[in-house]
Formats: structure tokens, C-alpha cells, sequence
């Protein structure tokens, strides 16, 4: 392929381009999902999204012989910033065809935007942080994305380091297909709520606000030793719980709690993707009817998130918080759970999920290069 040529995205058409090539470059990969497409639009829109109120961002297209081949963001968080001071930039909604060329040009103008700006590392992909989609698939291509899980082609890694990047950190996704619990989690759970006074309570749907406050509480506890933390803004998870709100099953989403102060939380939804698939334009009309009919036999969750405040991490609390999931998914019918992700070294939950039945079955990779 020639040399691409690359725009910077600005205004409406070249943002329209920027939202349709993965629609165009995966349609015939049957384990891609595709969004609806104002989903898509949301995610980059730096008016709505709530994550542009600490970050800017820059769109790049490239085109060749006038067709679009490939897009980028750079993104430039102050919050990652002044969180970690690592100099760090970031790109995402990396997408590409399979010509080196045009991945390696794509990334030069992520890395010139951002060294324009100081920053010293391109680290990615993040699409727009690390609290929404990251990471290169690079391992488990032949099964198909959960809800907020990326997916992309084989080519994709040797792309990125063709482009001279190395690995980050992995971050694992999980699966467990189980019918049975076994008998020492029953017997270890059993133990840990008596122990402790521990017990777990669904969401209260009357009361969503004051929830949602206290999952990002517990998440910005939970979470902040953990490699790239970035707490939640109270404008992100409103954000986030305003477009999950209509997926959420109360039993699946539960709290644990010592004398009736909440410790820690799970969030587990069905895998929406299901019925999104049914969909390969991503466009509301008519679309939207076959999701919708599709969405009636969903029978697959994904574990979103758990946390616990650190006083109470290494009780055994999590595993009282996923048995409470397990049980209350199988009484719905749901048959298959993915839980992630986790970082690879993060050794406690990973030996946690793996005590319940779980295995890994997909691996993700964030990328750096210096700038």
C-alpha cells in the first residue's frame, strides 16, 4: 500500500468515518461486537463523555487512494497524570488494516501530538482510560467479546510492536461454564460470614443514587494500589451507571456488609453483546428490534468489577461476594460468567478465581514506547 495520508478528525463527516471503520474492517469476524453506533459516537464525544472533563483528546484518520485504512486517538489525561506524575500519554480506538505502514503512521502522530505536550510514553490501548475498554487481544480469538471487552484481528499485536512498542501488562479475562460450586469454597464462604458478621444484600433500585455512591467509594478504595488506577469521577460513574442502569438485575449486583457498613461489592450484568451481534450495522433502525428480541435469551453475565476496602482484602469476602453471583445467576438460568479483567500479577484474585471454578481463557496487553 502507498504511504497513507493522515487527517486530523474535524467535523462531522470525518467524526462519521472515524465511528464507521471497525464496522467496515470487522463485519466478517463473527466474535467482533458491533456497538450501536451512538454508542460508538459517545465514546469519543468529548462534550458527552464525562472522561474528556480531565482529558483531551486528539482523532487522527488515514486514508489511502482516497479510502479510509486506519484511526487513532491520543489522549492526554490530567487526572492520570496528577495521579501518577509517569509522564505517560496514552492511545486508543486503535484500528487498522493489515499494513504496517499504516499502523506505524498512526502511531508517530498519537506520539507527536503528545510529545508536543511534554509527555514521554505512549501507553495504550486505553479507549478513552482504563476504567472503559483496554488492551491488544492477544490470546482467545476464537471466541466472541463480552460487554465492554474489546476484540480485534490476529494482526493487531504485530502491528503495535512492528511500531515499537512492548509490553505494559497483560490483563486476563476469566471464564467459568461450572454447574456446581465446590465444596471447599461452600465450606471456606460459610466460614468467612460467620467469622466476620459478613453478609451480602442486592442493590436497591429505589434507592440507585445513594448505590451508586457507594460503589465508587468502595472502587476508589479498592482499587488504588492497583497498577494504573484512576479514580472515578462522580460525573463518570453516573455516567457509567446511566448506561447500565436498564441492564442491571438488582440479585447480581450485591454489597457486602459487617454491621451494616458496606465493605466491598460486585457487579456482575448479563453479556449485552449477545444480543448486539444480531446487529452488524450498529444502527438504531431497525436494528434496535432485533437487539431487543435478542436480548430475551441472554444466558451469559460478565463479572464487571469486585472490590473490598483494604482493611478487609484477604478474608475471604470476595469469595463470599462470587459465590453470591454464582448462586443468584444459576436460579435466572445464566450458564457461563466472565470475570474480568485482572491484572496479571494481581495473585490474590486470581488465585480467588481460580479456587472458584474459573480459568483463563482470554489475554489482553497494553502496550508502551517512549515518546
Amino acid at each position: 500500500m502507498d504511504s497513507p495520508r493522515l487527517e486530523i478528525v474535524e467535523g462531522r463527516r470525518a467524526l462519521d468515518a472515524f465511528v464507521e471503520l471497525p464496522y467496515l474492517l470487522h463485519r466478517g469476524n463473527a466474535n467482533w461486537t458491533p456497538l450501536l453506533r451512538k454508542d460508538a459516537r459517545a465514546l469519543v464525544d468529548d462534550r458527552r463523555n464525562p472522561t474528556y472533563r480531565h482529558a483531551e483528546r486528539r482523532l487522527f484518520l488515514a486514508r489511502s487512494k482516497g479510502r479510509v485504512v486506519g484511526r487513532i486517538a491520543a489522549i492526554h489525561d490530567r487526572l492520570h497524570l496528577e495521579t501518577h506524575g509517569d509522564g505517560a500519554g496514552f492511545f486508543g480506538f486503535f484500528e487498522s488494516v493489515d499494513d504496517q505502514a499504516v499502523a506505524s503512521a498512526l502511531f508517530d502522530a498519537a506520539a507527536g501530538w503528545l510529545r508536543e505536550r511534554g509527555l514521554s510514553t505512549l501507553r495504550g490501548p486505553m479507549s478513552p482510560s482504563i476504567n472503559d475498554e483496554v488492551g491488544i487481544l492477544v490470546d482467545g480469538f476464537d471466541t466472541p467479546s463480552v460487554l465492554m471487552m474489546p476484540h480485534n484481528p490476529p494482526c493487531y499485536p504485530r502491528l503495535v510492536e512492528g511500531a515499537g512498542f512492548r509490553k505494559a501488562k497483560d490483563v486476563l479475562a476469566f471464564q467459568n461454564t461450572h454447574t456446581t460450586l465446590p465444596e471447599r469454597l461452600v465450606a471456606a464462604t460459610d466460614l468467612a460470614r460467620r467469622r466476620h458478621g459478613v453478609v451480602c444484600r442486592p442493590l436497591q433500585m429505589k434507592h440507585f443514587t445513594e448505590e451508586v455512591g457507594r460503589v465508587k467509594q468502595l472502587f476508589n478504595a479498592g482499587w488504588q494500589k492497583n497498577w494504573g488506577f484512576l479514580p472515578l469521577t462522580d460525573a463518570e460513574i453516573d455516567y457509567l451507571a446511566s448506561q447500565l442502569k436498564p441492564l442491571v438485575v438488582p440479585e447480581l449486583v450485591a454489597f457486602a456488609e459487617c454491621s451494616g457498613e458496606p465493605i466491598g461489592f460486585v457487579a456482575a450484568v448479563p453479556d449485552f453483546n449477545v444480543a448486539l451481534r444480531r446487529n452488524p450495522s450498529g444502527r438504531l433502525f431497525p436494528g434496535i428490534l432485533k437487539v431487543l428480541w435478542a436480548s430475551r435469551s441472554i444466558h451469559r453475565l460478565r463479572v464487571l468489577l469486585l472490590g473490598m476496602v483494604p482493611e478487609w482484602q484477604g478474608k475471604g469476602i470476595d469469595a463470599v461476594l462470587y459465590r453470591h453471583v454464582w448462586e443468584e445467576g444459576r436460579q435466572r438460568g445464566y450458564d457461563w460468567a466472565e470475570a474480568g479483567w485482572i491484572l496479571e500479577d494481581n495473585q490474590p484474585m486470581i488465585n480467588g478465581l481460580l479456587r472458584m471454578g474459573f480459568e483463563v481463557y482470554k489475554t489482553y496487553r497494553i502496550y508502551e514506547r517512549p515518546i
